[in-house]
């Protein structure tokens, strides 16, 4: 939905002129997968534990991006009723095929899975398991001009002991099962951790786009071959060169109804996830090698740009984003919501009281906060922000504000018991500041800074803010950014929250 304009989005790349700043995305869109239908861009990402999963954003201009839903409910496996740092939905492959649309995705642990549906937006199917295997990730289908099917996949060497390696497997047409071992097309010790193949036909050569090198310091490689199976030559054509811009690793090559091509890649910040680059790209005539970014004199290898004219945009179109601020005034939650695990929908209530979201007491882990299932949670979705929400509460409840950041967490709650209430600071498991507060609501705050530091505040409703002491540094983990969200500890009664509103700065730092 377009951003209000008296309300500012933390994060928006299109400048209004026809130009736009990288990244796109200033949100943890892991492994990014972008496919074109018609005039319209969608994009899938990796979603580990969290649920629902598998993201859906659809985009005009590859710039202006809308979080539409989720193509899965729930991890398609009994383990994932609870939080597994670094397991579940990793990199997936977003392709359209006879009329109609699929996403093949890995579980490390558990094998290639896969989804369809008749349109981007859904609804899709439960998925199936395609191949039980460990170790085998970011698989991507491709069907060929003659009918047959293949799959393109890496391999995990956490799980697999392999990590510089592409192997194609013959498959179903319809997709369902895997039809014999295939061939291994690159064997790369000189692209260490070699993984997100994505395979595309074009004027008559196979191409194999894969990032090597390891996410916080890897580049792209381009493979390509006159048959499917091999053999394929390589070539970088996107390095972090002279640029700021680390990695530049997964994502996706695009075209445009007018012929022009597009990468979209993500970049890895620590703490702030893993953000979406969008560059441009040419195929030189008689060359056939993609050129992604600025090139250096050299002519030999890509830059990434920080940003660049897009024919795509409209100079004062509509800026679009995924959705923040939840004032709880729907039916459902807003798509930005995510809890940890596998989930009960009864765990969200937005119907006892009307524009208020309610969240029964449930235990937490009683170690790691980070653990527990129940915490519902979004995105950071800039380099500077802030988040206020307002929060009453019923019963022996623990619930308040939560940032949860790898394998650590830090939360601001309202405790009230049978002594009374007290607001209480923890980070990390450990209480650092507490206070008696009175019945009624309290306004809870986090501001978020360019280093990944958080700071906590509160007030009265109608209060002045109050700092408090205590500092906590969000940090990434289990391949996923840190997130920001609601929860409610206990044994009996609930929390009522009655907004989840963000603040940014004038110019957000990217």
């Amino acid at each position: 939905m377009p951003v209000p304009s008296d309300f500012p989005h933390p994060w928006l790349p299109d400048q209004g002129d026809g130009t736009y700043l990288n990244p796109v995305l200033h949100a943890d869109y892991s492994d990014p997968d972008v496919i074109r239908v018609g005039a319209e861009y969608w994009m899938t990402a990796s979603s580990f534990t969290a649920t629902p999963g598998l993201p859906l954003l659809r985009s005009t201009d590859l710039v202006n991006w809308e979080l539409v839903g989720h193509a899965l409910r729930q991890v398609p496996h009994p383990s994932y009723g609870v939080v597994r740092p670094g397991c579940g939905v990793w990199a997936p492959s977003l392709r359209e095929h006879a009329g109609r649309f699929w996403i093949f995705f890995p579980m490390p642990d558990e094998g290639i899975y896969a989804t369809v549906a008749d349109h981007p937006a859904g609804p899709w199917e439960e998925p199936w398991l395609v191949q039980a295997a460990v170790g085998w990730i970011d698989p991507c289908p491709f069907w060929d001009d003659d009918g047959t099917a293949w799959l393109f996949h890496a391999y995990a060497n956490s799980r697999a002991g392999k990590r510089d390696r592409l192997h194609v497997r013959p498959m179903s047409p319809d997709g369902r099962r895997l039809l014999g071992e295939g061939v291994e097309i690159v064997h790369a010790p000189h692209h260490p951790y070699l993984e997100g193949p994505k395979l595309h036909k074009r004027d008559g050569w196979y191409y194999v786009m894969a990032p090597g090198g390891g996410v916080p310091t890897g580049w792209q490689v381009a493979y390509r071959s006159r048959r499917i199976t091999g053999p394929y030559e390589e070539k970088i054509v996107l390095a972090r060169g002279t640029t700021a811009i680390n990695g530049p690793h997964q994502g996706a090559f695009v075209d445009t109804p007018a012929g022009e091509w597009w990468f979209l890649h993500f970049q890895d910040v620590g703490p702030f996830g893993r953000i979406t680059h969008l560059q441009p790209v040419v195929w030189p005539s008689g060359d056939d090698w993609p050129r992604v970014g600025f090139l250096p004199a050299s002519d030999a290898v890509g830059e990434p740009v920080a940003g660049a004219p897009n024919a795509l945009l409209r100079p004062g179109g509509p800026r679009l984003a995924p959705p923040t601020t939840d004032e709880f005034a729907a039916e459902r939650l807003g798509p930005q919501w995510q809890w940890q695990a596998n989930h009960d929908p009864a765990w969200a209530d937005l119907s006892s009281r009307p524009g208020w979201l309610r969240l029964a007491a449930r235990p937490v882990h009683p170690e790691k906060l980070e653990l527990t299932p129940h915490l519902l949670s979004q995105k950071f979705p800039a380099r500077r922000f802030a988040v206020e929400t307002l929060v009453e509460v019923a019963g022996s409840v623990c619930a308040g504000l939560v940032v949860t950041a790898g394998a650590s967490s830090a939360c601001l709650a309202v405790v009230a018991g049978p002594a009374g209430r007290l607001l209480r600071l923890r980070i990390d498991n450990r209480t650092v500041f507490e206070t008696p507060v009175p019945e009624g609501a309290l306004r809870l705050r986090v501001a978020v800074e360019p280093d990944g530091g958080c700071r906590f505040a509160h007030a009265a409703a109608t209060g002045d803010v109050v700092d408090l002491p205590g500092r906590f540094t969000a940090r990434e983990g289990g391949w996923m950014g840190a997130k920001v969200g609601l929860f409610a500890d206990g044994v009996s009664g609930h929390a009522d929250f009655d907004c989840f509103r963000f603040e940014s700065d004038s110019t957000p730092t990217s």
